[in-house]
């Protein structure tokens, strides 16, 4: 088995596909369930996020399984297969591990080196973990990879460039109002993406912070964790929009809504009752988007959006750092598949010992049956004495085998072990399936 990738993302698709491919986690339960309905899947999670939709899948067949991701997520998106493939991608073993680790590791992202897919990579295998798709295969690729984006981050200077898209769509903000600090700003939506937004301004010196979320009691939240750091925050339901774009200078909206939650009335009403010469910046960081497109078209109204933080230089690391962190990967993909390749000879290697032990077991049953009258202390003797000679004759060449099995191709000694030895397959089966299954452990991201 493989693992099998199937992803679209700011790389390979415009905003708009994206926006018809974005999900939220209820629907990546169902997309997953789905996939896993075909015999030739056998794991499955979905990483989801502003700029990417990727399917992981464990596969028994390359081009079956990948007829059936493709369909499912053609269901879900409402897109002919035809039209989503024109903007897919598909990585396959080797390639879907560099893949991951590329990506973690903030290679892939709309702004090179952003540490944010770290917490997103980890939300996305806790949320598949929670609904059991996830085994051995996938938990140890999901675990290595969070250890090597975090590595990256830690060797490298990679993240100079802007630690997340917040920063940078805020640094595209700042001149349209000369400079953030004392300006008033209006924060849509208080999840992950708006806490993070509300720490960057907070650092940049604003003002004043209104935060607007429908669950009233989590904008609370955050507007108390502001207050405790001296800002001037206050807390509104979304009915309050309007009013309280009346005297805002920037607006970070990154709700996870399916549809526009900022329409072109609530910014023209707002703008009615402010001040008419004044510059509003809207950043618009929802993935689909949270503004209505016809918001830009507004006098006075500059909108930074996915789009436009995709062309901005700021968003892309100084290639030093980049080719630092590539190296890391490369390094990191060398050793997983390594030890990847040396894991499924071992189940073959213990097989063959098990098979030795059973030889000699038979052999000192039948000298029980020739010799009855052999005490006990030189039964013992032979006993041992035969044991170590298999042990040393078996030392060598599994030992070794295990070395070569590391290197490319190594599959092919597993193979001829179990051809020189006569081992049953099912036997060697049976010996990897014993082997208890990973448990997942907390490898967070910083989010």
């Amino acid at each position: 088995m493989s693992v099998l990738l199937f992803g679209v993302s700011h790389r390979s698709a415009p905003v708009s596909v994206l926006e018809q491919l974005s999900t939220d986690e209820s629907e990546q339960a169902k997309i997953i369930h789905e996939i896993l309905q075909s015999s030739l899947v056998t794991e499955a999670m979905v990483l989801s996020t502003c700029n990417r939709v990727e399917v992981y899948a464990v596969v028994e067949a390359f081009h079956g399984a990948l007829s059936v991701i493709g369909s499912v997520l053609s269901e879900h998106s409402g897109m002919s297969l035809g039209d989503l493939t024109k903007y897919a991608y598909v990585r396959y073993a080797e390639a879907a591990v560099e893949h991951l680790f590329s990506v973690t590791g903030g290679l892939d992202s709309l702004v090179i080196g952003e540490q944010q897919v770290l917490g997103q990579v980890r939300r996305a295998y806790a949320s598949a973990e929670a609904h059991h798709t996830v085994g051995r295969t996938l938990h140890e690729l999901a675990q290595r990879s969070l250890a090597v984006g975090k590595r990256v981050h830690a060797e490298t200077g990679i993240d100079a460039a802007g630690a997340s898209v917040v920063s940078v769509a805020l640094e595209m903000a700042a001149p349209k109002v000369d400079g953030l600090a004392g300006r008033t700003a209006v924060v849509i939506g208080a999840g992950s993406m708006g806490a993070l937004a509300a720490s960057h301004l907070v650092r940049a010196g604003i003002g004043r912070v209104h935060v607007v979320n429908r669950s009233l009691p989590r904008a609370e939240r955050l507007v108390q964790n502001l207050r405790e750091q001296g800002v001037d925050a206050h807390a509104f339901p979304f009915d309050h929009l309007p009013p309280v774009l009346t005297d805002a200078d920037v607006v970070v909206s990154c709700t996870g809504a399916v549809r526009p939650v900022v329409s072109l009335a609530d910014v023209h009403r707002g703008l009615a009752h402010g001040e008419q010469t004044k510059q509003l910046v809207i950043c618009d960081l929802g993935m689909p988007r949270d503004v209505d497109p016809a918001v830009a078209g507004l006098p006075g109204v500059y909108v930074v959006d996915m789009e436009r933080i995709q062309r901005e230089p700021a968003a892309r690391a100084a290639a030093s750092d980049a080719d630092a962190a590539r190296a890391i990967v490369a390094a990191e993909v060398a050793n997983y598949l390594a030890g990847q390749r040396m894991a499924e000879v071992t189940p073959t290697v213990t097989a063959l010992r098990q098979r030795a032990a059973d030889v000699v077991e038979a052999e000192l049953l039948r000298l029980d049956n020739r010799l009855p009258t052999l005490d006990a202390t030189h039964r013992d003797e032979v006993a041992r004495t035969v044991r170590r000679v298999v042990d040393k004759l078996l030392h060598a060449p599994t030992v070794r085998v295990k070395q070569l099995a590391s290197a490319p191709g190594g599959d092919s000694y597993a193979e001829a072990l179990r051809e020189l030895f006569e081992l049953d397959q099912q036997a060697v089966d049976a010996v990897a399936g014993s082997e208890l299954p990973y448990t997942a452990t907390d490898s967070d991201g910083t989010d």
